[in-house]
């Protein structure tokens, strides 16, 4: 398996990369990969149902007001919004019978990482928590309370994109964002099911999240990002900017 880290110093191009590499792995170009990266700067990162929604321009420039870059991701899902207190992880294969594994790969990681976030000391739980933005079974929490994982999948042609958004920090910062988001969207969402790693294990940093979550996987000289897929993932970034 390839192992890259590092990032790719903007944002929209960092989802640019794990959208090249799934295209990558559907055409058998690679094989697996694995990418770790920190975030550059704040974003909110909204789906692709999302754009459609009344109070889409709203809630973009909401997130402008408050800081974040609005993007729109590959992957499913309602928005997220992170800075650069987060972990965010890629995987992805090629897989002939990708569809038929889906459920199975959402239970399997949503155990990996709740048992990443047990070996720091948190109460870690896989589980939807009421109210939590981006919804999803196989979220990871925190005490059955507050919400510190997310996770997606995006399914191709002989493969899939398995994406992890761990939010390390800042999540006062996230909640009062997250709400006028929600509400410019009309989707339901609680603030206080907005957690992070380090209000659960204060003074917990990002780099010892990524050095677990690279433990986690076996993961060993990680490389920065090859230059085939930097220049697919070029071509494809405007995809992920909002104009509006």
């Amino acid at each position: 398996m390839l192992v890259f880290s590092g990032g790719a110093g903007d944002e929209a191009l960092e989802l640019a990369v794990g959208h090249a590499l799934v295209r990558r792995v559907s055409d058998g170009q690679v094989m697996e990969a694995l990418r770790v990266y920190r975030p550059a700067a704040p974003v909110v990162v909204f789906g692709r149902r999302d754009t459609r929604l009344p109070g889409f321009a709203a809630a973009v420039r909401a997130a402008r007001a408050a800081g974040f870059e609005p993007l729109v991701r590959a992957v499913g899902g309602r928005p997220v919004a992170y800075t650069t207190e987060a972990v965010v992880v890629d995987h992805v294969k090629h897989e002939r019978l990708a569809p038929e594994g889906m459920e199975t790969r959402f239970k399997e990681f949503g155990v990996r990482y709740a048992d990443v976030l047990q070996t720091l000391g948190i109460d870690a739980r896989v589980g939807a928590v009421p109210g939590e933005y981006c919804p999803g079974a196989h979220s990871v929490n925190a005490r059955g309370v507050v919400k510190l994982v997310g996770t997606g999948q995006r399914v191709v042609r002989n493969g899939w994109l398995f994406s992890a958004l761990i939010v390390v920090g800042d999540d006062a910062r996230l909640r009062p964002l997250l709400s006028e988001v929600y509400g410019e969207l009309e989707l339901p969402f609680d603030p206080a099911s907005v957690g992070s790693l380090a209000t659960e294990v204060p003074g917990l940093t990002v780099d010892t999240v990524e050095r677990k979550v690279l433990d986690a996987y076996g993961a060993t000289n990680p490389q920065p990002l090859d230059d085939a897929t930097l220049t697919l993932a070029a071509e494809l970034v405007a995809d992920h900017r909002v104009s509006a």
